[in-house]
C-alpha cells in the first residue's frame, strides 16, 4: 500500500468538489481528488451520433443500474418510489444534468418557522446570496434578474437563453390566468464566456455537452484547479475513510484501477460524492469506535433522504414549434403555487419547468411520452401529432425529509471491487401526493389556457432521482444533525461534508445551484479558518 499526503483530501469531483478544489487551489492548499470515474471526452458523448437515442437507453442512461459502467456501483432501489439517478467521474452528474440553475426561496431556509414541519436550517437566503453570486460568475449562468419570486439581486453574467418557438404562448397564458412565470436561469452560455462557446442547440443537453456551453466542472473548474497544482485520481474507488487521533481522520484507502490498495493521507478530508455516495461510505468506514458508521452518533447518517417527487405535464399543440433543438432544460419557470396554503390541504409546494418535449422522433413515439395507445395502427399519426408539437410542465415537488427514507448498505448486493452497494428505502408521502395531484391539475389549467389541443400527464415518474439530498443534514445540535453550519462533521474536527447530504430540507427546485454555493461557502470557511484547524499529528 503506498501513500500520497495532501493539504485537503477530496473525495468525489462533481459539482461540489469541483467548486471546493478550485477555491482551495487557489488559496494555495495543497488538494488531491479521489474520483473512481473518468475525465469525460466531449467527442465521446452521443449528441452528434445517429443513434444517440439509442445510446441515451443504455449506455447514456441516468440510471446506474442500467448503465454499468465500470466506473459506476449498484443500487439496490426495489424498495424505494424513486430510482436514484447519477453519473460518476470528473463533472458528476452534472455532464448529465439539464443545467437548470434556479435558487432556493428565502422561505426554503425557515420551513419550520412558516409552515410547522420539518426544521429550520441553521442559515439563511441572506448568508448565502453572495455565495449564489459568486458561483454563477464562475459558471456563466445565463438569465434575467427581476424575478418577483426572488429578492433583488444582481443581474446574472449572461443574457437568458432563446425561449423557443411556443413557449411565449404558455406566458401570453399564465398572464391570462395571473400566474407567476419568468426566463429560467440557466448554466448554459447564451453568449461567449471566458473562452467558452455558446448554445449550438444540439438539444442533447442530458448525455453531455459537444459544445461545452452546458456548464459542468470538468469544463468550468477543474482545469484551472489542476493548473494551479490540484491533481484528480480517477479511477479510484474509495473504500472506507482512516481514523486519525482524537475526533480526527487521517485520510481515506482506495482501490485504483489495477486493483491495488492505496493510501492518500490528509490533513482535511472533505467528502463530495453525492448524498447517496457520501452516506455509503460514512457507513463503510464504521471501526470499534463508530460501530453505526463514522460521523453517526446521531444516528443520522443516511437518514431523511430526499429526492423532489416528479411529474410531467405534456400540452400538445397543431403548430409545429421544432422542440428538438434547442437547451433541453426549463425555458421558463413558474413558482405561483410554490409556497404553503393551508386551504389546499398539504403543505409547501413545487417549481414547474416548461421545457420542450426534447428528443428524436424515437423519444416521441415512446409510451411513456405518447400515452399507451401509441402503438398499432394510429402509431404514425400519433408521432406526426407529438414530433416538434409538445411542451412539457416538469413539476418538482418539494419532499420533507423523513427518517424512514435512507440509505443502507446492503447485504448482498455489491460493486465490482466488492464493497456493498447503497439499498435506496424511499417511499412519496401523502403530503407529496396530495401536493402533486394539486399542481398537476394547474398544470393542465395552463397547458389548455395556452391552446394545448391535448394535454398527457405522468405522475408521478419512478425515474426521475436526479436530486439527492439529506443524507447528512446539517444543524447546530450534534443530537439532531451530522455536520455543523460550515460542513465539518460534529464527532470529527477534520472531516467536512460538501454535497447535498448536509442539505436540511429539499425546497422544491433544483439543488445543484445551492450544492454549488454552500461548497464556496465551505471552501471559504477553510481558507479562513486555516491557522486553527486541526490536523493530525
Amino acid at each position: 500500500m503506498s501513500a500520497a499526503r495532501a493539504d485537503v483530501l477530496v473525495i468525489g469531483a462533481g459539482a461540489s468538489g469541483g467548486v471546493v478544489a478550485l477555491r482551495l487551489a487557489e488559496a494555495g492548499f495543497r488538494v488531491v481528488c479521489l474520483e473512481q470515474g473518468d475525465w469525460p471526452a466531449r467527442d465521446g458523448y452521443p449528441g452528434p451520433k445517429p443513434d444517440w437515442e439509442l445510446q441515451v437507453m443504455k449506455q447514456w442512461s441516468a440510471d446506474p443500474n442500467v448503465r454499468a459502467r465500470p466506473a459506476d456501483y449498484p443500487v439496490n432501489a426495489d424498495g424505494s418510489d424513486i430510482v436514484p439517478l447519477m453519473w460518476n467521474g470528473v463533472g458528476g452528474s452534472m455532464i448529465l444534468y439539464a443545467g437548470d440553475w434556479p435558487r432556493l426561496t428565502p422561505s426554503d431556509f425557515r420551513v419550520r418557522s412558516l409552515d410547522g414541519v420539518a426544521d429550520d436550517w441553521p442559515l439563511d437566503y441572506e448568508e448565502l446570496e453572495p455565495y449564489y453570486d459568486r458561483v454563477a460568475r464562475e459558471l456563466g449562468v445565463a438569465g434575467l434578474a427581476g424575478d418577483p419570486a426572488y429578492p433583488e439581486g444582481p443581474d446574472l453574467p449572461l443574457p437568458p437563453l432563446p425561449l423557443g418557438d411556443g413557449v411565449i404562448e404558455l406566458a401570453r397564458a399564465h398572464d391570462r390566468l395571473g400566474w407567476h412565470w419568468w426566463p429560467a436561469p440557466s448554466a448554459i452560455l447564451s453568449a461567449p464566456y471566458r473562452g467558452r462557446h455558446p448554445c449550438a442547440q444540439w438539444g442533447t443537453c442530458m448525455q453531455g455537452c459537444p459544445e461545452g456551453a452546458k456548464a459542468s466542472t470538468d469544463v468550468t473548474h477543474w482545469p484551472r484547479a489542476v493548473e494551479l497544482g490540484a491533481r484528480v485520481v480517477t479511477g479510484a474507488r474509495v473504500t472506507r475513510l482512516v481514523r486519525g487521533g482524537e475526533r480526527l481522520v487521517r485520510g481515506a484507502e482506495y482501490v485504483d484501477r489495477d486493483g491495488r490498495e492505496q493510501l492518500v493521507e490528509a490533513d482535511v478530508v472533505v467528502l463530495a460524492a453525492n448524498a447517496v455516495g457520501t452516506a455509503r461510505l460514512l457507513l463503510l468506514s464504521g471501526d470499534s469506535r463508530s460501530p453505526d458508521g463514522l460521523a453517526n452518533g446521531s444516528g443520522l447518517v443516511g437518514r431523511r433522504l430526499m429526492m423532489h417527487p416528479f411529474a410531467v405535464v405534456t400540452g400538445r399543440f397543431q403548430r409545429l414549434m421544432e422542440t428538438w433543438s434547442g437547451n433541453v432544460g426549463s425555458r421558463l419557470h413558474c413558482l405561483q403555487f410554490y409556497e404553503t396554503d393551508g386551504s389546499r390541504g398539504f403543505v409547501r409546494g413545487a417549481k414547474w419547468s416548461l421545457a420542450p418535449s426534447s428528443g428524436g422522433p424515437l423519444n416521441a413515439a415512446m409510451p411513456a411520452r405518447a400515452g399507451a395507445a401509441v402503438w398499432g395502427p394510429g402509431h404514425h399519426v400519433s408521432v406526426r401529432e407529438r414530433f416538434g408539437h409538445c411542451l412539457t410542465w416538469g413539476i418538482f415537488a418539494e419532499d420533507l425529509p423523513e427518517e424512514g427514507n435512507c440509505v443502507e448498505l446492503d447485504s448482498e448486493l455489491c460493486d465490482s471491487d466488492g464493497l456493498p452497494a447503497p439499498r435506496v428505502r424511499y417511499a412519496i408521502s401523502e403530503n407529496s401526493r396530495r401536493l402533486l395531484a394539486f399542481h398537476v391539475e394547474r398544470a393542465r389549467e395552463s397547458m389548455l389556457e395556452a391552446g394545448a389541443v391535448g394535454v398527457d400527464t405522468l405522475n408521478p415518474m419512478r425515474s426521475a432521482g436526479w436530486h439527492l439530498l439529506g443524507t447528512a443534514r446539517m444543524g447546530t445540535d450534534p443530537a439532531t444533525s451530522v455536520v455543523d453550519p460550515w460542513g465539518r462533521a460534529h464527532e470529527l474536527d477534520n472531516l467536512y461534508i460538501a454535497d447535498g447530504s448536509v442539505f436540511v430540507t429539499a425546497g422544491g427546485v433544483n439543488p445543484t445551484s445551492t450544492i454549488s454555493a454552500l461548497a464556496l461557502r465551505l471552501a471559504d470557511g477553510l481558507v479562513e479558518r486555516r491557522s486553527v484547524q486541526r490536523v493530525p499529528a
